[in-house]
């Protein structure tokens, strides 16, 4: 931990099933899911500064310093905790912008927990996702760091145990923005609640659905193609708002079968479930 360029990693997630239970008076909906970390990520190299300032060292297109989520997370933790130091980030961005991965809320959350161990502020984990609900729904999911099945707006947090298994996503050529599909007045709103015992019960494929499936496949025909083209292969759905749609396997081998067929236009990978993150003892 002394290093000090050192590469953290900030991994991707994928949920496994996304229903929207309702709407709370202030707008925001209220979720059900089932969260599940993978071993592809974007990395984050952080270089302490004694001088205070918090500069991002390459640009990230289309993305200015003010709003990029990694910068604000250093700085709001910064605020937060009365630190006077600084730090210089580098961000090597290999998640796609607007796939349903939660590339940004990783990142930032990623940001949150090496930088303190590296300010040695050690705040306790529950104050770090308070802090990062600020910047994001889906963050204090990766602070927590385990695969959970989430309610709430997304930061109420059970840990659950996955079996292993391999996910093949494909990439479709397209950004979807989260907040225009959570606005799209065709949103399904009333799906029934569950209990996670029901989620347990019901593993062995892919339980129940993703509540924003048909709304980005009616508005973006390149994620319905994508997932039309994987269902011909396995069982497969779309993750978070999209774009990524993804099929599990239990097998690695099986996965990369498919993935050799992706058609020309479709960007796809390989990955692993994980069990936790891998920076999760960074935080009590």
């Amino acid at each position: 931990m002394t290093d000090p360029d050192r590469a953290f990693p900030a991994p991707a997630k994928l949920n496994l099933f996304l229903h929207v239970i309702g709407r709370r008076p202030d707008g925001y909906h209220l979720l059900q899911s089932v969260f599940r970390l993978i071993d592809r990520g974007d990395t984050l190299r952080l270089a302490p500064r004694a001088d205070g300032r918090i500069l991002r060292a390459r640009p990230l297109a289309g993305v200015p310093e003010e709003s990029d989520l990694c910068v604000r997370a250093a700085r709001l933790l910064q605020a937060a905790a009365g630190c006077r130091q600084g730090v210089e980030i580098t961000l090597e961005k290999r998640l796609p912008m607007g796939g349903g991965l939660g590339g940004g809320s990783s990142d930032a959350a990623t940001a949150l927990l090496a930088l303190n161990r590296l300010w040695g502020l050690n705040w306790p984990r529950e104050r770090l996702q308070a802090l990062g609900l600020r910047l994001g729904a889906d963050v204090p999911f990766f602070i927590f760091g385990r695969n959970a099945f989430a309610e709430g707006v997304g930061e109420a947090l059970q840990p659950v145990n996955l079996p292993p298994a391999w996910y093949l996503v494909v990439e479709p050529p397209v950004s979807v923005p989260t907040a225009e599909i959570f606005s799209a007045p065709n949103l399904t709103r009333n799906t029934k609640a569950i209990k996670m015992a029901d989620f347990s019960a019901g593993w062995g494929g892919l339980f129940g659905r993703n509540d924003l499936e048909p709304v980005v496949c009616e508005r973006y025909p390149e994620v319905a193609r994508a997932l039309a083209w994987l269902r011909q292969h396995a069982d497969a759905r779309m993750t978070g708002s999209g774009a990524c749609v993804f099929a599990p396997f239990a097998v690695e081998q099986d996965a990369r079968t498919v993935l050799a067929q992706v058609p020309e236009g479709m960007t796809g990978w390989v990955a692993r479930g994980l069990d936790e993150h891998p920076l999760r003892a960074l935080a009590d």
